[in-house]
């Protein structure tokens, strides 16, 4: 159990990553974006082929950042340029980086066996594979989340949540909403490519295919964290996005022990989304209930 526990943890901090890119748009910006699903393989494209080639582990993260800010940028310039509605610019976006993905691997999946990944410092020092990969995905984890509470505190992070909050009145204060929306789909698919970065090193190989779903994923992590942990101030959120995404990771994990098939993870997932969005009105529907059981007493 200890083992399951510690390989859900592991995962989990991987997977926070990306769930704090979705939260970005999703909460922060209102939109629903689905170019993570090609952004994530994008980052894990980026990272193997560099690896590969010789280049520095970390290098090869912030090349995948870079490729993430791309991404999220041609997803902004579809939205606000040409006035596409941001679910299909995801999705024209999606479409179009799986075969960009495919140009970068050259073919479906690439192997990191036997090559130096961030995790192999660790590793050489002592530390078995799970527990290198959870003292670097926390370090990550922490190290985004402290420089994201500071960006989204200076005058241009303000900008991007008003810009989510109310579009009009952030124009009636001069705010350019078409600059802060495309710099936070830039961020947040800059952030998820960092996952799919990490993510790729930690299972030794990235797959075009390996993207399917992970909006739904970080969907669920996000909703869990609010849920289960609470939302009173901006780094509490992004506090609760790293524990819903472990949370989440530990209840696959558990659901698998008990006997369930893997290949109905992602029906799973799905119900689990849609009864977390559903809570408020299931809420409400308790609170009547409430009520007209009182006025009958």
């Amino acid at each position: 159990m200890l083992q399951i526990l510690s390989g859900a943890l592991s995962l989990g901090l991987l997977w926070a990553i990306v769930t704090i890119g979705v939260y970005l748009t999703y909460r922060i910006l209102s939109i629903a974006d689905l170019t993570v699903e090609g952004s994530i393989v994008t980052g894990a494209a980026i990272a193997a082929v560099a690896i590969t080639r010789g280049i520095n582990p970390y290098l090869a993260i912030g090349l995948a950042f870079l490729g993430g800010l791309v991404a999220g940028l041609i997803t902004g310039l579809l939205h606000t340029k040409l006035k596409i509605p941001s679910l299909l610019a995801g999705i024209l976006t999606l479409i179009g980086l799986y075969s960009i993905n495919l140009r970068i691997m050259g073919r479906a999946n690439i192997s990191l066996l036997r090559v130096n990944t961030v995790y192999t410092f660790f590793e050489n020092l002592g530390l078995d594979h799970t527990m290198s990969v959870i003292v670097i995905g926390l370090t990550f984890v922490l190290s985004l989340t402290g420089i994201l509470y500071w960006f989204f505190g200076t005058e241009i992070g303000c900008a991007i949540r008003a810009t989510g909050d109310n579009p009009q009145m952030a124009r009636a204060q001069g705010i350019n909403t078409n600059n802060t929306i495309i710099l936070g789909l830039m961020i947040s698919n800059g952030l998820v490519s960092i996952g799919g970065a990490l993510i790729a090193q930690s299972q030794s190989f990235a797959d075009i295919q390996m993207g399917i779903g992970a909006i739904v994923i970080g969907l669920a992590s996000v909703i869990i964290g609010e849920v289960l942990f609470g939302k009173r101030n901006f780094y509490s959120r992004l506090i609760s996005l790293m524990l819903g995404a472990i949370t989440y990771r530990v209840i696959i994990a558990l659901v698998l022990k008990l006997g369930m098939p893997a290949n109905d993870l992602k029906l799973f997932t799905a119900i689990t989304v849609a009864i977390a969005l559903s809570l408020p009105v299931f809420r409400s529907y308790f609170i009547t209930l409430k009520k007209s059981l009182k006025k009958g007493e």
